[in-house]
């Protein structure tokens, strides 16, 4: 073996450990959320620091840097390796940043405060969470204080999860957005509401979660790979190379929440089961942004799930396995129902149009935070005035305002929010793109056949996992860049047929 094969090598080898240590702390916040015992919860929480304070001592390795740089200046490698090399450098330059008593403490307080927020949602209890999210605040204005290149710390956020896209760049496609979708949902809400009483028969959870979990095993993902169990805060985690597992929720009085959860969840998965065999275990291996994430679920939960098509395929099942509940309902009724428009408080109960609302004011909210205009002591009153202004709403209590998300309890504020609304625009934009390679895709669906829109994704979007930067694969995949009209467009054809 040669010098240069033993450097790769070396670099490889080192790749595998760091995805390793990524996937075991994944899966202890798997179990976490799932079935970890209240009690265990510090316990929890002590782990967690010291796994990350042993990765972040890898993946800041005076060696390993020496390896990258080593490896930067060969001239032979593939235009694969190449991208390898320069991902895993950012990588390493960005958590060198990081003292690694930072790293620890800042793992272990969101530790501790998702297992506080498990208990002060349910109790209504937002004075027991302000403590917690003020460190969580201070620990993430001290985290993009290590980043002195980014003047607004919500640039810092921005670009970790969608790298090269700026605060003012979600900004103008946020203003574009609401200044769209306001006047659109006031017109469907103002032509009334469809019949939904039906949604609030019984439906047992057993029948529920079978019936998901058929349909996301046409849609193609591998339960070889991966399962499903129940949490709090649905969501999907890769725990190694062929272990990509979802979680959702069930409600007795509501058929279709667990089922637009598990849709939703296994569109994420989809994207992590996909990526390229010779990727994994390397920097390449995974999902290459949140938004380019979160479009693949969306598109799964929404543009096939929600349509037409999907109910001429699925309703007689569903009717099937719920006789009581669904023997007086009609296809139609179903798929109109599943499309009602209405202000809401829960985000991830939302429907298309003014689900991105919710994310506007998370977001908003968020830049306040970090910039320090708004106190954590006053978030809560924020929430209401905020939800008031964009949906005409006012929570009866913090259950479903301030308290109704995971993110800022687990992870703190700061660009957690944005990549669900850049998800819904682009997955408008993919699902064109897919739509014209493959003209009548969506009578595919009526016949439960998901094989081509699956396979354009692959090919696409997937198998690429970190290969290209978010902005070039959005150009090469449909040939231009993000653009919210693809999305307006799907929106105001969907409704405007809708209501004829």
């Amino acid at each position: 073996m040669t010098t240069t094969d033993a450097v790769w090598a070396d670099l490889t080898s080192r790749w595998q450990d760091l995805a390793d240590l990524n996937g075991t702390l994944a899966l202890l916040n798997w179990d976490q959320s799932t079935y970890l015992p209240p009690a265990a919860a510090s316990g929890r929480a002590r782990q967690k620091a010291l796994l990350s304070g042993i990765r972040h001592a890898r993946a800041t390795d005076d060696a390993y840097g020496r390896l990258l740089d080593a490896a930067a200046a060969r001239t032979d490698l593939s235009p694969e390796q190449a991208r390898m090399v320069e991902v895993a450098r950012k990588d390493f330059e960005r958590a060198t940043r990081f003292p690694s008593a930072f790293v620890q403490a800042r793992s272990r307080h969101f530790g501790e405060s998702y297992s506080a927020w498990t208990q002060a949602r349910p109790g209504n209890d937002f004075a027991r969470m302000i403590p917690y999210l003020e460190k969580s605040l201070d620990l993430n204005v001290q985290a993009a204080g290590y980043f002195p290149e980014f003047a607004d710390p919500m640039d810092y956020f921005v670009d970790q999860s969608d790298e090269g896209m700026t605060a003012a760049q979600v900004d103008a496609v946020f203003g574009e957005l609401r200044a769209a979708l306001v006047p659109l949902a006031d017109s469907v809400i103002a032509a009334g509401a469809p019949r939904t009483d039906f949604l609030n028969r019984h439906y047992p959870a057993q029948a529920q979660l079978r019936f998901g979990e058929d349909v996301i095993r046409q849609y193609g993902y591998d339960f070889a790979q991966g399962r499903q169990d129940l949490t709090h805060h649905p969501f999907m985690t890769r725990l190694g190379e062929r272990d990509t597992r979802i979680t959702t929720r069930v409600k007795e009085h509501d058929p279709i929440d667990a089922l637009y959860s598990t849709l939703h969840e296994a569109g994420h998965a989809l994207y992590e089961q996909n990526v390229r065999e010779d990727f994994l275990g390397t920097p390449l291996g995974g999902g290459v942004s949140a938004g380019v994430h979160e479009s693949s679920s969306r598109m799964w939960e929404n543009l096939v799930g929600r349509s037409r098509e999907f109910w001429a395929a699925y309703f007689g099942d569903l009717r099937d396995t719920f006789p009581d509940a669904l023997g007086d309902v009609t296809e139609e009724e179903m798929y109109r129902a599943s499309n009602v428009v209405s202000r809401s408080l829960i985000r991830v109960d939302a429907d298309e149009l003014t689900y991105n609302l919710h994310v506007i004011t998370r977001y908003g909210l968020e830049r306040d935070l970090l910039s320090g205009r708004l106190a954590v002591a006053d978030l809560a009153d924020a929430w209401h005035a905020a939800y008031e202004s964009n949906l005409g709403q006012r929570a009866p209590s913090d259950v479903d305002g301030v308290l109704q998300d995971v993110h800022w309890f687990a992870g703190g504020p700061g660009g957690a929010f944005q990549g669900y609304t850049l998800g819904n625009v682009l997955s408008a934009q993919f699902f064109a793109a897919a739509e014209a390679a493959n003209p009548g895709l969506k009578g595919d669906f009526a016949r439960r056949d998901f094989s081509r829109l699956l396979g354009w994704m692959r090919e696409n979007v997937y198998r690429h996992g970190r290969m290209l930067r978010p902005a070039e694969l959005v150009v090469q995949a449909t040939g231009q860049p993000m653009s919210v009209e693809p999305y307006l467009a799907y929106l105001r054809g969907k409704y405007g047929a809708l209501l004829g």
